[in-house]
């Protein structure tokens, strides 16, 4: 039987993971603002580009990410979980914060969360054939 408590923080890292997305996805509606750039048009401003871009990629690692933490969590260890987890989201904001400035900035930020999503699914895939191979 699963105790459910010991998902609370994977459900913590996964509402905050969304909510980083939704405050994203708000600075694409501003910058349209700021920068003059009107619906459907995401392009001819370099600055709103650049907050376009962070949006839609953190829309491609969320893709990745919320399964492999749900994986990892069931099938290896919730804390370790909800710490890589964490992690990710600290680099999804560095990745943010730094595309913002200047797209040569991202890098750390992408770094840091592509490594914690890696971890997350190879953990997952090792969990789960472990379990498959009864180890």
């Amino acid at each position: 039987m699963i105790d459910i408590k010991q998902f609370q923080g994977v459900g913590l890292v996964t509402i905050l993971s969304l909510i980083l997305f939704f405050v994203l996805t708000l600075n694409v509606g501003r910058a349209r603002v700021k920068y003059q750039v009107p619906v459907p048009q995401i392009s001819g401003n370099e600055d709103f580009e650049r907050v376009f871009r962070v949006q839609q990629n953190m829309l491609e690692q969320l893709i990745m990410f919320l399964p492999a933490l749900w994986l990892f969590s069931l099938f290896v260890n919730a804390i370790a979980a909800n710490i890589i987890g964490g992690i990710w989201i600290v680099g999804r904001i560095l990745y943010a914060w730094g595309y913002y400035a200047e797209a040569k900035k991202r890098f750390l930020g992408f770094a840091i969360s592509s490594l914690a999503t890696t971890i997350l699914l190879l953990g997952s895939l090792i969990g789960i054939g472990k379990l498959l191979l009864n180890v």
